[in-house]
Formats: C-alpha cells, structure tokens, sequence
C-alpha cells in the first residue's frame, strides 16, 4: 500500500491518461496519402518510388504496391499535413495517383 504525506503527491493516473489524449485529439490531424491503382506503371517503378518518396523499406513498399494492385488503393503514409503534402506532390509529378484524406 502507498501513503502520501501530502495529497498534491497524489496524481491519478487516469486522469493524467485522459488529459494526455484530449491534448493529442486537440493538436493532431492526421492525415492519410493514398496511392490509387493505374495501369500504366510497373510494380518495379511503383516500388522504387514509395522507397524514394515516402521513405518506405523494399518489404513495405512491396506490399503497399500488391495492396494498390489488388484493392485498388492503399494508404502509404499518416501524418501532418505538412509532411504529406512535399510526398503527394512528388508522386503526382512521377504521374502516379495519388491523394491526401
């Protein structure tokens, strides 16, 4: 059992979770990049720019471009606003399909 001398000693742990996460719903979009299917770009280039672009591993990238395949979309990234947009921009000059939701 834990005693407190004095109760500002005392912090309720829910408490201090909850507080947490209204703060982080407050403060933080996120936000999803979309890559969409075409028929117009091989796996290989696919691929090779979600590795440049989004910064992804070849096992990741891999498997965005077999999701984009056969579900017709895939989310490649999550974050802010301001990091997507520079990576959205990119791929649609690589003239791929993209979007941010």
């Amino acid at each position: 059992m834990i005693f407190y001398n004095n109760i500002k000693d005392y912090e309720d742990p829910k408490r201090k979770y909850e507080e947490d996460v209204l703060v982080l719903d407050e403060t933080d979009d996120v936000y999803k990049l979309i890559l969409h299917n075409d028929d117009i770009h091989t796996f290989d280039y696919v691929i090779d720019a979600l590795i440049s672009v989004c910064k992804h591993d070849l096992e990741q990238a891999e498997q965005c471009t077999m999701l984009v395949h056969y579900k017709g979309k895939c989310t490649v990234k999550t974050g802010s606003l301001d990091l997507l947009k520079p990576m959205h921009e990119k791929l649609i000059s690589l003239t791929l399909t993209s979007e941010i939701v």
